[in-house]
């Protein structure tokens, strides 16, 4: 009996362990492709095919399956009945779209920020900023990727507001696409390390209305490039911006 008990202990260990083993993996997976998308290593259209990354990952078929699962639901990746997964396109209207709801989002947040608490939070922001600002001196586009996260996450929990901070953080990925599509654009990331620098700024001075304006002029860059870019807007359409415009 005791000897039952024992194997039925070591049996549910053995699979508890794999579950979180797997559970690991795929988020390191997904982790993965998501970067290579953002990074432009993964080509929009480009198909992402299951034998492949099987054998890239060296994981079984349901890792993978799973893990484009969830990269379509997070909005930048497809897929497509009897074609299979592929890096997603964003139509105009998507963008047009997406691109509202982030501004709601993102300037409603920007305007809630209490200027007063706020400053307690501007050493991380300046300590995150820094790394920012050394990953674009170096060329380093992943850690540009990663650093240019955490500033945002951490000016919108600012705001105290939970939901408000995970909603906007769902729609900043389904834009990942989107948002860093133009890393490599000329003047692209100066342009948006001293945006950064202007908004910590202006919650250092306590000027709402800029940190808001900021927000909002923010977003429009990557937009404009990734339409530029796709062909859905011509370059002499709109010229570049120069901060504080």
């Amino acid at each position: 009996m005791e000897a039952v008990k024992r194997s039925g202990t070591v049996e549910k260990f053995d699979t508890t362990t794999a579950r979180r083993r797997d559970a690991e993996t795929m988020r390191a997976v997904i982790s993965a492709l998501e970067r290579d998308i953002v990074l432009g290593r993964l080509h929009p259209r480009e198909r992402l095919i299951e034998d492949d990354l099987m054998l890239r990952f060296s994981v079984k078929r349901h890792v993978i399956r799973q893990a484009l699962a969830d990269l379509e639901q997070m909005g930048i990746v497809e897929r497509i009945p009897n074609r299979g997964a592929m890096v997603r396109v964003y139509a105009a209207e998507d963008i047009q779209q997406l691109y509202v709801v982030r501004h709601m989002l993102e300037t409603q947040a920007a305007g809630l920020v209490p200027m007063t608490s706020a400053k307690n939070g501007l050493r991380d922001l300046r300590r995150i900023q820094e790394v920012h600002d050394s990953a674009v001196a170096g060329g380093d586009l992943d850690l540009v990727f990663r650093a240019n996260v955490e500033f945002h996450e951490r000016l919108f929990a600012m705001t105290g507001n939970p939901y408000l901070v995970d909603a906007i953080k769902q729609f900043a990925l389904r834009t990942h696409g989107i948002r860093f599509y133009c890393l490599t654009y000329p003047g692209y990331l100066e342009q948006s390390r001293r945006e950064h620098w202007l908004m910590i700024e202006a919650i250092d001075a306590g000027d709402t209305p800029k940190l808001v304006a900021l927000c909002g002029q923010h977003l429009l860059a990557s937009r404009l490039c990734y339409e530029r870019a796709s062909g859905l807007r011509p370059v002499e359409a709109d010229a570049p911006r120069q901060v504080g415009e």
